[in-house]
């Protein structure tokens, strides 16, 4: 029999895919502006964000009208509370692309320090996290969650390895030291973004295991 509640479960699953794909679009123009140098892309970016947070109040409101209207069994209230974390892991992803953005104007002030070739790969990684990760939540699907928290080490090390390279341009050159800092922060905020997604993926093994891996994702 069909529930009253179902509809608005489903509701909320397209409501999360369309803020994901938003966060999505800004993290991918953020580094598409960084690496095109592209200062109006960067500034669509940042205006974007406004966008972003009221998808994530509304989706808020939503959840809890939930919870409130249709006493939700067990598993469903574990959805509902799963999705109130999900929700906020999307919108901080959203404020990390708008960081993105921000550096990449400061950037554009000076020319080009090197070629921006691991950024784009790493970025491309975090983004595929992130699909990744809602996909499994509106699945239910573990082993796709599980590969995602996999894929966090490797955006880890994209970040140490940006970093000991950029740290090396600033010891040999003084005169490097401002915009291989904005390129630490934007590795940086790509890892926070991956690091979003693998919140996201361990929720959705909570949600259908009951089982919480925080800090030892393979076991």
């Amino acid at each position: 029999m069909q529930r009253h509640i179902d509809g608005e479960l489903a509701r909320l699953k397209e409501e999360l895919v369309r803020l994901a794909g938003l966060a999505e679009t800004a993290i991918g123009q953020s580094i598409q502006a960084l690496v095109s140098r592209d200062a109006e892309l960067a500034r669509q970016v940042i205006a974007s964000d406004d966008q972003i947070n009221q998808l994530e109040i509304d989706v808020d409101d939503l959840c809890l009208r939930t919870m409130a209207l249709y006493q939700p069994e067990a598993r469903d209230l574990r959805m509902l509370a799963m999705a109130l974390k999900i929700v906020n892991d999307l919108e901080r992803m959203g404020d990390q692309a708008v960081n993105i953005a921000e550096r990449t104007l400061e950037l554009l002030k000076e020319p080009l320090l090197k070629p921006l070739i691991d950024i784009p790969r790493m970025a491309q990684l975090a983004q595929r996290m992130v699909k990744d990760s809602l996909d499994a939540f509106v699945q239910q699907d573990v082993a796709l969650a599980r590969r995602v928290c996999q894929q966090d080490d490797e955006v880890d090390r994209y970040d140490d390895q940006m970093f000991r390279e950029l740290l090396t341009h600033m010891m040999q050159d003084p005169r490097a030291i401002t915009r291989a800092v904005n390129l630490i922060l934007v590795s940086r905020h790509i890892e926070r973004i991956a690091d979003h997604a693998t919140n996201v993926a361990e929720d959705v093994i909570y949600m259908v295991e009951g089982k919480t891996i925080k800090h030892h994702a393979s076991s």
